[in-house]
Order: C-alpha cells, then structure tokens, then sequence
C-alpha cells in the first residue's frame, strides 16, 4: 500500500465526507475508463462517439477524463445508442 492509500484510508476513518468524496471520483474514473474503451473499441472519435449517443463532445469529453458524474440515465442512453447492455456492480469496499 502506498503512503497515499495509507493518508486516504486514515483519512477516510476520521472524516466521512472525505471518505464520501473519494468514493465518487473512484466511481467517475471507472466509468471514465469504462466509456473510453468503449469508445476506443468502436474505433470513434469523441466527436463521433458524442453524435452517435446524442451528446455534446464536450459532454463525452468530461466522462472520459472523470470530472463529470454521469448519470444512469445517460450511461443508460449510451448503452442505448451503441448496442451495449448496461450493469451496474456492487463488490466489497476495500
């Protein structure tokens, strides 16, 4: 374990909002990963991946770098447009 895994779980102990905050990005950069490979697969643009599902580049962009909080309604709209099946997964925290 890193010395920054070991700050973040201490850390995680004594402030819950913390503990709140880095769940979340770890969250938005799953599904950052997630949209990406999917978009690399289909051999798209983000330009042409965002027109394909309906969205702004920009929008794509913002999910694929983690700073957005995508939504299931529009991870749901993705597997929508590009034939997929969405599931959502709980697993152990660490």
């Amino acid at each position: 374990m890193s010395k920054i895994d070991e700050y973040v779980a201490a850390r995680g102990q004594t402030d819950p909002a913390f503990a709140q905050l880095v769940e979340q990005e770890n969250i938005n950069l799953e599904v950052a990963v997630q949209v990406r490979d999917l978009r690399e697969q289909m051999g798209m643009s983000q330009r042409e991946f965002a027109n394909l599902v309906g969205k702004p580049q920009s929008t794509i962009a913002r999910i694929e770098n983690g700073s957005m909080n995508a939504s299931t309604k529009m991870l749901a709209e993705i597997a929508q447009a590009t034939h997929q099946r969405l599931t959502i997964q709980f697993s152990p925290a660490f």
